[in-house]
C-alpha cells in the first residue's frame, strides 16, 4: 500500500527556494496618509512647548499661569496655577481643558496615521519604556471606557486609541469625562490644601532662577538622553 503524503524533503527544489523566500519576505506598512507629516509637526510643537513648560514653570506659575497652562496641561502645572487662578476657575478649567484636548486629538491622529510605528517612536524617543507601552495596549484593549478617562492626558493613550481606529463618537464621551472629573479633583485638592501650597509657591519664586537653570538643564539631559536610546 503506496504513501500519498509528500514530506518536505519530497518536494521540488524550485517549490522549497519559494517557501523560504516567502517567509522572508518583510511586509512595508501601509503608507501614511498625506496629513500624516502634519500631524507630526504639530506634535513636535507640542512636545516643545512641554518642555519649556518644564524649564520656565517657576517664573510662570504665578505671573503667567495660563500662559504655563497654554504651554503645558501637565497635573503639576495644574495643581500650582490654582492659587494665581483662584478667582477665575472658568478660565483655568478652559484653557487646562483645551491643552488637553489638543495633545489628545494630535497624538490619537499620529497613532491613526502612523500605527505601529507611531508606538515604536513613544519608546525610542520620548523615553517610554516598550513594555511599559505593551502594557498600556493591553488594558486599552481590555478596557477602553476605563482606561482612556483615567489617562486622559496621557499622550500614549491617545495614540493608542488611533492606532486601533477607535470612533470619535466614543472617544469624546470618554474624553469629557476624564478631563471633567480630573480638573474637578485637582481644582478641590488644591484649594484644601492652599497654604500649603503656597508656602511652596513662595519658595519657588524665591529661589526662581536657580529653579530654572536646574530645570532647563534637566530637559537638555533627558532630551540628550531619549535622542541617544532612540538612535
Amino acid at each position: 500500500m503506496s504513501d500519498d503524503k509528500t514530506g518536505p524533503s519530497d518536494l521540488p527544489f524550485e517549490t522549497l527556494a519559494a517557501v523560504d523566500a516567502i517567509d522572508d519576505v518583510v511586509v512595508p506598512p501601509e503608507p501614511a496618509p498625506r496629513t500624516g507629516p502634519v500631524w507630526v509637526v504639530l506634535f513636535v510643537a507640542l512636545v516643545v512647548c512641554t518642555n519649556i513648560a518644564a524649564g520656565t514653570w517657576a517664573a510662570l506659575e504665578s505671573e503667567h499661569p495660563l500662559k504655563l497652562l497654554a504651554l503645558s496641561s501637565r497635573n503639576r502645572y495644574l495643581v500650582l496655577t490654582v492659587p494665581a487662578l483662584s478667582s477665575s476657575p472658568l478660565q483655568w478649567a478652559i484653557v487646562g481643558a483645551l491643552r488637553l484636548m489638543a495633545a489628545a486629538i494630535v497624538c490619537h491622529m499620529i497613532g491613526r496615521c502612523y500605527g505601529d510605528r507611531a508606538l515604536r517612536w513613544f519608546w525610542r524617543f520620548l523615553g517610554m519604556p516598550q513594555e511599559q507601552v505593551a502594557k498600556f495596549e493591553q488594558q486599552v484593549a481590555k478596557a477602553e471606557w476605563i482606561v482612556v478617562p483615567f489617562f486622559v492626558g496621557s499622550n500614549i493613550i491617545w495614540a493608542l486609541t488611533g492606532a486601533a481606529k477607535t470612533n470619535w463618537k466614543r472617544l469624546a464621551p470618554m474624553f469629557a469625562v476624564g478631563v471633567a472629573v480630573r480638573l474637578l479633583l485637582i481644582w478641590w485638592l488644591a484649594k484644601a490644601f492652599e497654604s500649603q501650597l503656597r508656602d511652596v509657591i513662595d519658595w519657588t519664586t524665591r529661589y526662581q532662577m536657580w529653579i530654572i537653570v536646574g530645570s532647563v538643564l534637566v530637559v537638555v539631559l533627558v532630551n540628550v538622553r531619549n535622542f541617544r536610546r532612540g538612535r
